[in-house]
Order: structure tokens, then C-alpha cells, then sequence
């Protein structure tokens, strides 16, 4: 899959909202990392004590297992890998804002662990390899046989649902940083300078004698 085919599959949907908003507070420098982005909290951004102190309590816990983590970058990767524009979703810091997700929203965590489980009976059963050791050529294969709900072959359904649901946090996690809103080319509200009416608009108007400005 290539990037901007990616993206357009994606589609701006898929951000979440209310947090892409908060991200994109001019004057406000975000850090790269996804996680860090969403959990990041402190008195002036209006969180309270307690909530501060349950993200820290939950960003230094584990949920995914090493192979896991492993599975969720190279599929990250391959929802928005690098390019000329930008760097990819491991750039970002993704995986690690999906395992933030997964601990602050526990129902994520039995659909994606079964999702990543589900990857690799699939690998294995075609190619004698979990989806981290397969090849990359084996590794697109499966995804495009889940990328696109419409031309889902039968018994492919738990695949489909498991893909969508990593690529929404994909492109949550991506731009809601500092790197996915450049991204986007999205610049907030910015100060302007009126320079007056145009020449243009003035003399098709004729109104050249008022010295309008």
C-alpha cells in the first residue's frame, strides 16, 4: 500500500476529534510521541490531579508483549509508512500511543490482542511464519486481503474488523503530533496583516477616488 493510498483509505474521520482539536491549540509546542500526546496532561491544559496522575500510573505499565509491540509497528508502518512528505507511524511513536489506548480503554484489548493473534494464525497457516517474520511480500498479501471491506473474501471478517480498528488508531495516533498535523499542512489560527482592499478590486469598482484602505 502506498502512503497517500493509505491515507485516502483512512480518510480524516478517523481522527479523533476532540483530541486533534486539543493538538492543535496554536502556540502550543506538542511532543513527537503519540502517547505522550495523549496522555500528556497537566493544571493548564485543565486536567485534574487524579487524572494526571492515572495516566502516569498507566504509561508506565505494560500490556502488549515484545512480539506484539513488534506486529503493531510493522502494521503501523504499513498503514503510513515513510515518505518524501514525512516519516512514518514508528516515527511518530504510534504503537506506543495504541498501547497507551489499549490500557486507557480496556474494552481495545481483547480485539486487538485476538486481531494480532488472528494475523498470526493466518501467517502461520499460509506461510509457516508469524506476520513479524514473514516476508514483506507475504506480510502485504494478508493486509490487502483486510484493507478493503468491500471485496472481503468469506471467513476474512475478523481480520476486516481487527484492521479497521488499527488503522482508526493509526491515523488517531499520527496526527494528533506534531509531525501529522505538518503533515496535514494544517496551521491553526494565524495572526494576518490587511493590506487594504486589492488594486484590483478597487479600480473595477471605481472607486480609485475614496482612497479605500
Amino acid at each position: 500500500m502506498k502512503r497517500r493510498d493509505s491515507l485516502k483509505a483512512i480518510g480524516l474521520t478517523a481522527v479523533a476529534t476532540s483530541i486533534f482539536i486539543d493538538a492543535c491549540k496554536p502556540g502550543e509546542k506538542k511532543s513527537a510521541g503519540a502517547a505522550e500526546t495523549a496522555a500528556a496532561g497537566d493544571a493548564e491544559a485543565g486536567r485534574e490531579k487524579f487524572e494526571i496522575e492515572r495516566n502516569k500510573k498507566l504509561l508506565s505499565e505494560k500490556f502488549f508483549t515484545e512480539h506484539e509491540m513488534a506486529t503493531i509497528a510493522i502494521l503501523t508502518d504499513i498503514i503510513i509508512p515513510k515518505d518524501d512528505k514525512s516519516g512514518s507511524a514508528t516515527d511518530a511513536k504510534v504503537p506506543d500511543f495504541i498501547e497507551f489506548m489499549a490500557k486507557d480503554m480496556p474494552s481495545l484489548q481483547v480485539p486487538l490482542r485476538g486481531g494480532l493473534r488472528w494475523l498470526d494464525v493466518q501467517c502461520l497457516n499460509r506461510y509457516s511464519n508469524t506476520f513479524k517474520d514473514a516476508a514483506e511480500a507475504q506480510r502485504l498479501e494478508i493486509v490487502n486481503d483486510i484493507a478493503y471491506p468491500e471485496h472481503v473474501k468469506p471467513g476474512m471478517e475478523q481480520g476486516v474488523a481487527f484492521f479497521n480498528r488499527i488503522r482508526d488508531l493509526t491515523a488517531s495516533g499520527f496526527f494528533t503530533t506534531e509531525m501529522g498535523i505538518n503533515d496535514l499542512g494544517y496551521a491553526g489560527n494565524v495572526t494576518n496583516v490587511w493590506k487594504g482592499v486589492p488594486e484590483d478590486i478597487v479600480k473595477q469598482y471605481g472607486l480609485e477616488q475614496y482612497n479605500i484602505v
